[in-house]
C-alpha cells in the first residue's frame, strides 16, 4: 500500500521544485562555460553536486515525509471526530431510512434516554418523515418534542466525500448501501427553555374584555321595585368575585355595562370551562321573573392594549349580534364563540326600530335610487322585506329595484302577482349585472334578511355602491358586512319581514301597503315562524296584526303555499329516509332531481323532521349544483347556528344552514356527524 501511495496537488509541486531550480543551474552553467571555460567547470562541478542531493532527497526522503503528513492527517481526522464528539449540540448522520449511522456524545444521550430505544430519527420524531431527509442541500427546520423537551429538528442533505473530511466515513461506511451517494446530518435545538420563557412573556399579558347585561332593564322591571338595588348588587358581587378568582380588576362603566382586565394566563382556563359566569348570573333570583343572561367580549393578543380594547368591543358586538348570553374572544383574526344556549329575549320596547328608522329615511332623503337585495336563492321572507322597503321608498318619491338573479319556486308564485298585475315598473326586478350597471353616487343599497356577503344575491354591488343599509334577523358571523353606513341587526325578531314591518310604521307618515305587498310580508313571517310557532313574541303578532289591516289575506297566502306534487314527494321521501343519529338528530338527505329549488324542500323537509317526538334537531343535506346544501332545525334544546358555524355556515339559533364545496354527501354526512360528536361532548346539547 505504500508504494502505491501517491503524492498529488500543492505538495507534490512543493517535493519537486528542487529538480526544477536543477533545470535552470544547468542552464546557468552552459551560459557560464560560454563565456568562460575555467568558470564553467567550476560551476557545473557545483551543478552536478547539488542535482545529485536533490535527487537522493526526492528519492531516499520521500516515503518518510509521506508517512509523517499521513500519520499528522490521521491525528487531525481523528481530533476532529473528537471535537464533533464533544460538540454540545446534539449532531448526528442518518441514512436515506433516517437510521442513525454515527451520532455525536449528545445525540447518543438522548437516543438512550427514549424508553422506546429508537435509533431512527422518523421513528424518535414522528412529525420528521422519510420525505424531508431528503432536503436537496436546504435546511429543513421541524418542531417536535421528547419527553419533557421541546427541539428543533434541522435536517440537511451532504455529500459523502464531507464525511470523509470530518473522519466520519471509516464509522459509516459499514451501513452504507454501495450505491449511496447522500446522507442527511441531523441537529437538535433544545428549545424547552426558549419556549418556557416565551410562554412566560404571553402569560403576563394583559387582556382586555367587556361584560354587558342582556336584558338589564326587563330582569328589574320583573321584580319588585324595593328589591331591585338587591338584584343588581347580587349581579355585580357574581362578576366582581368572579373577575376577583382570576387575579383581575373588574370596573363597572355604567348599570350594565363592565370593563375588566386580566392576565393571559387564565384564558385557558376561562376557555376550557366555558365561562361558568355565563350559568352562575342566571341563578341569581330574588322573586325576578326573568333571568338575568350577559354577554362577554374579550380582545386579547393585540399589538397595543388599545387594540386589544378595541377587539374587545369588537367582540362585545359580535355577541350581542349574535344574540346574547355568550362569550365572544378575538385572538388576533381568529374569533370563538362560547355559550349561547339560552333562547333571546325579546325585547318590548320599539325604540331602537324608531330609531333605526328615522336614521334610515334621512339616508334615503340623499339618494336618487334604491337598490335592494337579498340573499342568494331568496325565500319568501327575503322577498317579503324587500317588497317592504320597495313600497317605502316609491312612497319617498324614490326609484327602487329588488335584485334577484334567481326566482325559486316558492318565490316565483307571488313574485308572479307583482308582473302581472301591471301597477308596478317592468324594471321592479333586475338582475344582478343590469343593477351594477345602475350603481352611480346617487345609489343606496339596502340589503334584507343577510349580513353575511359572500351569500347575497349580487356581492359584487357591496363594492359598487358606498351607502349600504343592512337590515337582518340572523346572528351575526365573523363574516359580515363590515362597509355598511346603518345596520339593523336584532336576532330577537322572528323574520326580517317583521322588522320592515316596524320600520314601515315608524319611518314616514301616511304610507299605505298595498294588498300584494302585505300578502308578501305577512308570508315572510308565517314562514320564517313556521305558522307562528317558532321565535315568535308580542312584537311579532303586532306586526301580522299591522299587516293584515294593510290588506293581507290568509287564504291567499295559504293558496300560495301549496306544493307542487314533485315537491312534496321529495319532501316525503327526505323524511321517510331519515336516520337518527346518537337517539336526538335527524339527519337526511333530500333528491334534487326534477326540483326547481330543492334547498326549499329540504328545508321544509327539515321542518318536518323536527316534529317527530325525541328529536332534538334535524339536519337535512341536498347536492344542487355540485354544492351541498345544509338545513338545520331546532326547538331549544340544541343552537343550531353554532353547529352550522364549525361547517363554515351560520344563521339563528333554531334555524341554520351552511354550504360544502368539492365533497360528496357521505363526506359531508360524515364531517356533519363529527360535529355533532364534539358538541355533545362539550355539553352544548341541552
Amino acid at each position: 500500500m505504500g508504494n502505491k501511495r501517491r503524492v498529488r496537488g500543492t505538495f507534490r509541486l512543493y517535493l519537486q521544485w528542487p529538480l526544477f531550480l536543477s533545470a535552470l543551474l544547468i542552464v546557468l552553467t552552459a551560459i557560464v562555460g560560454a563565456v568562460s571555460l575555467k568558470a564553467g567547470i567550476i560551476v557545473s562541478i557545483f551543478t552536478l553536486v547539488y542535482i545529485g542531493i536533490a535527487l537522493w532527497l526526492y528519492f531516499s526522503r520521500k516515503r518518510g515525509m509521506l508517512e509523517g503528513l499521513i500519520s499528522f492527517a490521521s491525528a487531525y481526522g481523528k481530533n476532529s471526530q473528537a471535537f464533533m464528539d464533544e460538540m454540545l449540540i446534539p449532531y448526528g448522520i442518518a441514512d436515506k431510512s433516517g437510521y442513525f449511522l454515527w451520532a455525536n456524545r449528545e445525540l447518543r444521550a438522548i437516543l438512550d434516554e427514549d424508553k422506546n430505544g429508537a435509533r431512527s430519527i422518523t421513528a424518535l420524531f414522528p412529525e420528521v418523515t422519510r420525505e424531508m431527509l431528503a432536503t436537496k442541500g436546504e435546511i429543513v427546520s421541524v418542531h417536535s418534542s421528547l419527553g419533557d423537551r421541546k427541539f428543533r429538528v434541522d435536517l440537511k442533505e451532504v455529500e459523502l466525500d464531507l464525511f470523509a473530511r470530518d473522519g466520519i466515513r471509516r464509522e459509516a461506511e459499514s451501513g452504507l448501501e454501495e450505491d449511496a451517494a447522500s446522507m442527511t446530518a441531523v441537529y437538535l435545538v433544545d428549545e424547552t427553555q426558549m419556549l418556557r420563557y416565551r410562554q412566560q412573556v404571553s402569560d403576563q399579558k394583559l387582556v382586555a374584555g367587556l361584560i354587558y347585561l342582556d336584558n338589564y332593564d326587563e330582569a328589574l322591571e320583573s321584580v319588585e321595585e324595593v328589591r331591585r338595588s338587591l338584584l343588581t348588587a347580587l349581579i355585580d358581587r357574581k362578576i366582581t368575585k368572579y373577575i376577583g378568582s382570576l387575579e383581575g380588576i373588574v370596573k363597572k362603566l355604567e348599570k350594565d355595562k363592565y370593563f375588566f382586565v386580566i392576565k393571559q394566563q387564565y384564558m385557558t382556563r376561562m376557555q376550557e370551562e366555558h365561562f361558568p359566569i355565563l350559568e352562575d348570573v342566571k341563578t341569581v333570583n330574588i322573586g325576578n321573573e326573568m333571568a338575568v343572561t350577559l354577554s362577554i367580549g374579550i380582545g386579547m393578543n393585540g399589538e397595543t392594549y388599545g387594540q386589544n380594547y378595541e377587539y374587545a368591543r369588537a367582540s362585545i358586538d359580535m355577541a350581542l349580534g349574535r344574540g346574547g348570553d355568550q362569550a365572544v374572544v378575538k385572538d388576533g383574526d381568529k374569533i370563538q364563540y362560547y355559550g349561547g344556549k339560552a333562547q333571546q329575549m325579546e325585547k318590548t320596547t320599539r325604540v331602537k326600530a324608531r330609531v333605526k328608522a328615522h336614521a334610515l329615511r334621512e339616508l334615503m332623503e340623499n339618494k336618487d335610487r334604491l337598490l335592494i337585495m337579498g340573499h342568494r336563492m331568496a325565500d319568501i321572507d327575503s322577498f317579503g322585506a324587500a317588497v317592504g322597503i320597495y313600497r317605502i321608498a316609491v312612497s319617498m318619491n324614490k326609484k327602487a329595484h329588488i335584485v334577484l338573479n334567481e326566482v325559486t319556486s316558492s318565490v316565483r308564485p307571488m313574485m308572479e302577482r307583482f308582473i302581472e298585475s301591471g301597477e308596478y315598473p317592468e324594471d321592479m326586478f333586475l338582475k344582478g349585472p343590469e343593477a351594477a350597471g345602475l350603481a352611480d353616487p346617487g345609489t343606496m343599497l339596502v340589503v334584507v334578511d343577510v349580513n353575511r356577503p359572500s351569500i347575497t344575491d349580487e356581492p359584487s354591488l357591496l363594492n359598487l355602491v358606498r351607502t349600504i343599509v343592512v337590515l337582518d334577523h340572523h346572528r351575526t358571523s365573523s363574516e359580515i358586512i363590515d362597509n355598511a353606513v346603518l345596520s339593523y341587526v336584532e336576532p330577537y325578531a322572528s323574520s326580517a319581514c317583521e322588522m320592515v314591518a316596524e320600520v314601515v310604521q315608524y319611518i314616514a307618515d301616511g304610507i299605505r301597503v298595498r294588498p300584494p305587498e302585505a300578502d308578501a310580508m305577512y308570508a315572510g313571517i308565517v314562514i320564517d315562524t313556521q305558522n307562528f310557532t317558532n321565535q315568535t313574541g308580542v312584537r311579532t303578532f303586532e306586526a301580522a296584526a299591522f299587516l293584515r289591516r294593510s290588506g293581507a289575506d290568509i287564504t291567499r297566502v295559504r293558496k300560495l303555499f301549496r306544493e307542487d306534487m314533485k315537491d312534496y314527494q321529495a319532501k316525503a321521501e327526505a323524511v321517510r329516509a331519515a336516520e337518527v343519529y346518537m337517539d336526538a338528530f335527524a339527519i337526511s338527505e333530500c333528491p334534487a332531481g326534477g326540483l326547481d329549488s330543492p334547498t326549499i324542500v329540504g328545508a321544509q323537509a327539515a321542518n318536518e323532521l323536527l316534529e317527530i317526538r325525541g328529536i332534538k334537531a334535524s339536519i337535512v343535506l341536498t347536492a344542487y349544483n355540485g354544492i351541498i346544501y345544509f338545513s338545520a332545525r331546532s326547538i331549544d334544546e340544541v343552537n343550531v347556528q353554532v353547529m352550522m358555524e364549525k361547517l363554515g355556515g351560520g344563521g339563528h339559533r333554531t334555524i341554520a344552514g351552511a354550504q360544502m364545496k368539492d365533497v360528496t354527501v357521505e363526506e359531508a354526512k360524515a364531517r356533519l356527524k363529527e360535529v355533532i360528536q364534539e358538541m355533545m361532548a362539550e355539553g352544548q346539547v341541552s
